[in-house]
C-alpha cells in the first residue's frame, strides 16, 4: 500500500508492530547513488567534542549553559553552511530545513540533541546530529531536492527536562516549577538565552500533518549489538517506563539483645525484595529489565537492627501490559514477604512513561536499506529514552542503532568508530531516500 499524508494514517501506522501493513519496496536503482563524507562528519564530532571537554575527557556540555550555547552556535553555522534555512523555535529547538519538491507535504525529520549529562561522552545525542547535518550537506552537494522537506533538528535538554521534544509533541508540562534544570536557573530564563520564548512555548507544538516521519540515528548505548556482532540496530521502539519508591518499614533495635527469632529487620526484608525483583525480570516473559538502583537504610548504625529501608524500582519494557503485569505480579509478592518478615511494605509510584514502538513501515525501511548497503543487522528495543520516544507520539518514527564499545555511555569512554558511525549516517541517508519515495 502507499500510504497517504492524512495523519490518522500516520498514527494508524505509529502504533504498528512487526509484520503489520507495509510500504512498498523501492526499487533500489531509482534511488542516487550517494555517499556521506566520512572525514567531514568525524571532523564535526571531535570539533563539537572538544566543547565542553574536561580533563578526564568527559564532555560536560549542560542544556542552557555556556559550552551548550556556544556548540549551538558551531551547529548553526554548519547548518547554514549546508544550506539549511534555520530557526529557533520557542521551545529552544534548532532546526534546519531544506526545501523539498512539494512543500505541501509533511517533512521528513532527523536529529537528536548536544547537550550532554554531568560526564558525557563524544557520541550521545551529537551523532544524530552531525549524521542528519552531513545528510542534508549530501544531499545539496548532489544537487539532489527530496519531494519532502527536510528538517535537522537539535532538540532542547533531551538529558534533563526534554523540554524541546515535548513541547513539539505537545506534552510538556505548563507549569514553570515542574522544570528542574541542571543548571539550576529557570525555564524561562534559560529558554530566553537560547533564542526560545517560554510565554510562547505552544507555538512549538506541531501538528500530525507537519511530519511524515522522524528517524533518529543514535549509539545503542548497550552491548547488544557487539556482542551479537551485528553492524546496525533496527529498533523496534522506546521502552515504557515505571519507576516506583518501595518502603519497608521493620522495628529498629539492638544488634546485640535482639534475638535472630525477635528481629523486624527491615533490611534483610528489603534484600528478600531485591532478589525477588531481579528473579522476576529474569523469569518473566517478554523481555523486560528490573533495576533497584537505590537504597537508604534508617537509623543506618552498626549496632542497630534496620528499622526502615527506602529503595527505587524501574521497570522497563515495550509492552505497557507486561509492566503492568509485573507490577500486580510484585505486589503480590510483597504482601507475602510483609507476613513472613512482619514488616509494613508499601510500593509508591513515582511516575510511569508509556512505550512508544517504532512504525513497523519505518524498520522495515531501515531493513531494506542495509540489505542494499550490505550491513548486517538485528532488531532490538531501546532500553534507554531518546526525543523519538516522544516524536513517535506525533508522527511516524524510526531509529537506527550504531554499536557502543563495550556498551558503555555517559562516559568518556564512550566509543563508536569513525567507520561505525559513517555506517550509520549512510543507513540514514539512504533510508531517507527510500521514506522520501514511499511516504506518498
Amino acid at each position: 500500500m502507499t500510504l497517504s499524508s492524512d495523519p490518522r494514517s500516520s498514527h494508524l501506522l505509529a502504533g504498528a508492530q512487526p509484520g503489520g501493513s507495509s510500504l512498498p519496496a523501492a526499487s533500489p536503482e531509482r534511488l542516487p547513488a550517494l555517499s556521506i563524507n566520512d572525514t567531514r562528519l568525524a571532523d564535526r564530532l571531535e570539533q563539537l567534542g572538544r566543547i565542553g571537554r574536561q580533563p578526564s575527557g568527559a564532555i560536560r556540555r549542560l542544556a542552557f549553559s555556556p559550552e551548550d550555547l556556544q556548540a549551538r552556535a558551531l551547529v548553526q553555522g554548519w547548518m547554514e553552511e549546508a544550506g539549511l534555512e534555520v530557526r529557533i523555535d520557542a521551545a529552544g529547538n534548532l532546526i534546519g530545513r531544506l526545501a523539498g519538491r512539494s512543500p505541501q507535504r509533511g517533512c521528513l525529520a532527523t536529529g537528536s540533541h548536544i547537550d550532554t549529562v554531568p560526564s558525557g561522552g563524544l557520541y550521545d545525542g551529537a551523532l544524530g546530529v552531525m549524521g542528519g547535518l552531513e545528510v542534508a550537506q549530501t544531499l545539496q552537494e548532489a544537487g539532489v531536492q527530496l519531494d519532502h522537506p527536510l528538517e535537522v533538528i537539535v532538540f532542547a535538554d533531551e538529558e534533563n527536562t526534554m523540554v524541546g521534544c515535548k513541547s513539539m509533541v505537545g506534552r510538556a508540562p505548563a507549569e514553570a516549577e515542574a522544570y528542574r534544570t541542571t543548571i539550576g536557573e529557570p525555564i524561562a530564563t534559560c529558554l530566553e538565552r537560547i533564542g526560545g520564548d517560554w510565554q510562547q512555548r505552544s507555538t512549538a507544538q506541531r501538528r500530525p500533518e507537519d511530519l511524515a516521519c522522524f528517524l533518529e540515528l543514535h549509539v545503542e548505548q548497550g552491548g547488544v549489538l557487539e556482542a551479537v556482532g551485528k553492524q546496525i540496530g533496527v529498533v523496534e521502539g522506546v521502552v515504557g517506563q515505571q519507576r516506583y519508591t518501595i518502603t519497608v518499614d521493620g522495628q529498629a533495635n539492638h544488634a546485640g539483645t535482639t534475638p535472630m527469632g525477635m528481629r523486624r529487620d527491615a533490611l534483610t526484608t528489603a534484600a528478600q525484595l531485591v532478589l525477588a525483583i531481579e528473579d522476576m525480570a529474569r523469569h518473566f516473559p517478554g523481555d523486560p529489565v528490573a533495576t533497584v538502583g537505590k537504597l537508604q537504610v534508617w537509623p543506618n548504625a552498626a549496632n542497630i537492627v534496620p528499622g526502615r529501608v527506602e529503595m527505587t524500582l524501574d521497570m522497563r519494557d515495550l509492552s505497557h501490559d507486561v509492566i503492568d503485569h509485573m507490577r500486580a505480579h510484585l505486589q503480590r509478592k510483597i504482601e507475602n514477604i510483609a507476613v513472613a518478615s512482619r514488616t509494613r511494605i508499601a510500593l509508591e509510584p513515582q511516575f510511569v512513561v508509556d512505550p512508544t514502538p517504532a512504525a513497523a513501515a519505518v524498520q522495515e525501511v531501515i531493513v531494506q536499506s542495509c540489505e542494499a548497503l550490505g550491513y548486517s543487522h538485528t532488531h532490538l528495543p531501546s532500553r534507554a529514552s531518546h526525543d523519538a520516544q516522544e516524536m513517535g507520539r506525533l508522527s511516524l518514527m524510526g531509529m537506527v542503532f550504531v554499536p557502543s564499545r563495550d556498551g558503555v555511555s555517559h562516559s568518556a569512554q564512550e566509543f563508536t568508530s569513525p567507520q561505525q558511525c559513517a555506517a550509520g549516517v549512510q543507513v540514514l541517508l539512504d533510508s531517507l531516500l527510500r521514506l522520501d519515495r514511499q511516504l506518498a
